[in-house]
């Protein structure tokens, strides 16, 4: 049996906001663990728009999601996250206590004395195939996220999809020169970007790439291992099933978010997002905090910067709880002795 992690703040998505709460948390001494349900930091801004400008982050004209992010982590490394990736929250509980138990979906446990939920619109996960035999492939032969295409074992490749992860996904994998590849959908028109389709185009006219008009309906294990897969079988617009060798399907059908239990918690709700006290961003939950997207209150704005003003807050106001006999004074990173030698930068 596990052990149970206690912890003084558990934060719930590790997008800009949770990231930033993680560092203003730092600030005040209270140390945190992150989960989240994707793969890696980022939240939206590495899955809706990871390549893409943001034009409205204070002291930065201009920055895509992704190095939004990289900037946001390397702020945040004198704190010492600890981080726990593709995981969700699966239960939550007061205690008597007046602190958090919290559960994950494979079974790790926290006691924490505070929760902050910062998970933007809900846990985003990926679009699974609605096939009764995918369940038995996936995480081997049947993928939902690209990762390392350099490293991923096997030669015969079908990509489903056709959003800009699955053309870069299969322009990426081109360049393995023994490796057969295809891209597998319903209709021959692609929602990437133009440089990116031109060459999906090119690769399919050079014979690098099969471009399979139709809808993937099944899949066949190898039959000296019932736990590979051997082929994909598809059906075309006349109604008849062929079947595609392939020893790996990369199903890159995009990403749903989920609100998950937190309907089950005992929070105020407004359209399915947390009202929060906007002198603290905490919820009708004591101890219980929310900022970002998933928050309301009158007047709201889903904006990253607003995200990380209400995570400021909400910091303050869980070290005022945590150490109600001290005033909690607001210092100064650029004067404050003790918020330097927290950010790694003062005199031990």
């Amino acid at each position: 049996m596990r052990s149970v992690i206690e912890t003084d703040a558990l934060i719930i998505g590790a997008g800009p906001a949770g990231l930033w709460q993680a560092f203003q948390l730092g600030l005040q001494g209270i140390r945190a663990h992150i989960v989240d349900a994707l793969p890696e930091a980022g939240g939206q801004c590495i899955e809706l728009y990871g390549d893409k400008p943001i034009y409205d982050i204070p002291a930065l004209p201009v920055a895509s999601g992704r190095e939004l992010v990289e900037r946001l982590l390397a702020q945040l490394r004198p704190m010492q996250p600890a981080f726990h990736f593709g995981r969700l929250v699966s239960q939550l509980a007061r205690r008597d206590d007046e602190r958090f138990d919290v559960t994950l979906d494979d079974g790790m446990r926290f006691v924490a004395r505070f929760v902050f939920v910062a998970a933007g619109v809900g846990a985003f996960v990926p679009r699974r195939l609605m096939l009764d035999e995918a369940r038995a492939f996936e995480g081997r032969g049947l993928l939902y996220r690209a990762g390392d295409l350099s490293s991923l074992p096997g030669e015969r490749f079908a990509v489903l999809g056709d959003g800009p992860e699955a053309v870069d996904a299969v322009v990426s994998l081109a360049r393995r020169e023994q490796a057969s590849i295809a891209l597998v959908h319903r209709r021959d028109s692609f929602k990437a970007e133009a440089a990116s389709v031109a060459r999906l185009r090119e690769l399919v006219a050079a014979g690098r790439v099969q471009l399979v008009i139709g809808q993937p309906v099944g899949f066949d294990a190898a039959t000296d291992d019932a736990a590979r897969l051997a082929a994909l079988r598809w059906l075309d617009a006349e109604g008849k099933v062929h079947a595609l060798a392939v020893d790996r399907v990369i199903a890159l059908l995009g990403i749903s978010p989920k609100l998950g239990p937190i309907a089950e918690w005992g929070l105020a709700l407004e359209r399915k997002q947390v009202v929060v006290d906007t002198a603290s961003f905490e919820s009708n939950v004591p101890g219980l905090y929310a900022i970002g997207d998933i928050n309301h209150y009158p007047g709201k704005r889903k904006l990253i910067l607003c995200g990380f003003h209400e995570a400021t807050l909400a910091a303050f106001a869980a070290a005022q709880r945590l150490r109600p006999d001290e005033r909690i004074a607001t210092l100064y990173t650029t004067t404050s002795d003790v918020l330097q030698q927290r950010l790694g930068v003062g005199r031990a």
